[in-house]
């Protein structure tokens, strides 16, 4: 059987596509030795981590009522103000509880509670845990890549809840309140980092020599959306923070993908479906879902390994890196500022 990593980008509601996709490859034989994600692709792959198949997860997502994830508190249920309320006192309209016991559940049903029932298997593996997941640290201004960043706080890897660390990936600024932890606020990865498809490259010995050749291909799942999308209706001032959130993150979807990371992306387009359209229908839901089995289908018939490794071993270019740098700050610094997080006083690159 090959073995590859997997790096699934975030897109929240969107996500259906990834699975999708996921299953048609893993029908062509591919199995996964290290698997990260950023916000709804962190879910796909803490659940990949955990053991479960592409079947399992599309069976999960056909009776999941992505409504449930909208929890509200006592003030987000005062009539007129609640709402607003919530934006000013908890920085987030959700609870995003919901969420977490929903995912703890079902990591709990393969055994996985924290990091450390996730150790990688191997001598060659980049990081120590099979699992990696893309968090904004709004407070420094840096993307934190879990478990492996936590000893930039003081936390063992090992002991941190896999639960949480997803439901600080999946926390969309304004709409789920953000996870503070250790004096830092914590939201959705997708901010400073949607498709981090270098994570698991092989970094050379010497600056500016070539990457050396990978060990295994790193595909990446990312979600592409059509020119032609809907317009955002704004009626209220929650129709008004969620086309905020929709413009914010799924300007990602935009961003100039290097030609060597072209060679190993499965692009999905999402078939007009919103980060936010939590009241998707099964029939959208199902157009989704095959549109990232087509995806993946077509990415397999033109698939080179031998190009990909001679590719990949260009390196990526000063500039880019700068540009990516100067965009994760910016980004960060305008959600601190919106969020009004007080602990925002030490903005640092994240890399």
């Amino acid at each position: 059987m090959p073995m590859a990593d997997a790096v699934f980008e975030g897109g929240g509601v969107k996500g259906i596509g990834l699975v999708g996709a996921l299953e048609e490859m893993e029908a062509a034989g591919w199995q996964w030795r290290m698997v990260a994600g950023t916000s709804a692709g962190a879910i796909v792959a803490a659940l990949v981590a955990a053991g479960y198949r592409a079947t399992e997860l599309r069976d999960i997502l056909e009776d999941l009522d992505y409504r449930e994830f909208e929890d509200e508190s006592y003030i987000d249920r005062v009539p007129i103000i609640g709402q607003v309320a919530s934006l000013l006192f908890e920085k987030g309209i959700y609870e995003g509880d919901y969420f977490e016991s929903w995912i703890r559940q079902l990591l709990g049903r393969k055994g996985v509670k924290t990091f450390a029932d996730l150790c990688a298997n191997g001598p060659h593996a980049l990081y120590p845990h099979r699992l990696q997941v893309l968090v904004s640290d709004i407070t420094e201004s840096r993307i934190l890549v879990l478990p492996s960043g936590l000893e930039h706080y003081r936390i063992s890897a090992d002991e941190f809840d896999v639960a949480h660390a997803v439901r600080m990936s999946i926390s969309i600024p304004f709409l789920f309140e953000p996870v503070k932890h250790s004096g830092h606020y914590f939201v959705d990865g997708a901010l400073l980092s949607n498709f981090p498809v270098w994570l698991f490259d092989r970094r050379p010995e010497q600056p500016g020599t070539p990457d050396p050749p990978p060990r295994c291909p790193t595909f990446g799942f990312k979600l592409v959306d059509p020119d032609e999308g809907a317009p955002n209706e704004i009626e209220s001032i929650i129709d008004y923070i969620k086309a905020l959130i929709i413009t914010m993150l799924e300007s990602h979807d935009k961003q100039h993908v290097e030609d060597a990371d072209f060679l190993r992306t499965i692009a999905i387009p999402t078939v007009g479906v919103r980060i936010t359209e939590f009241s998707i229908t099964p029939e959208k839901r199902t157009r989704l879902y095959e549109s990232g089995r087509a995806a993946a289908r077509e990415f397999l018939r033109t698939w080179n390994e031998d190009a990909y490794i001679r590719r990949a071993r260009v390196p990526a270019s000063p500039k880019h890196r700068k540009e990516r740098r100067q965009y994760r700050e910016r980004i960060a610094r305008q959600t601190a500022r919106m969020i009004g997080s007080r602990a925002y006083t030490n903005p640092r690159s994240g890399g």
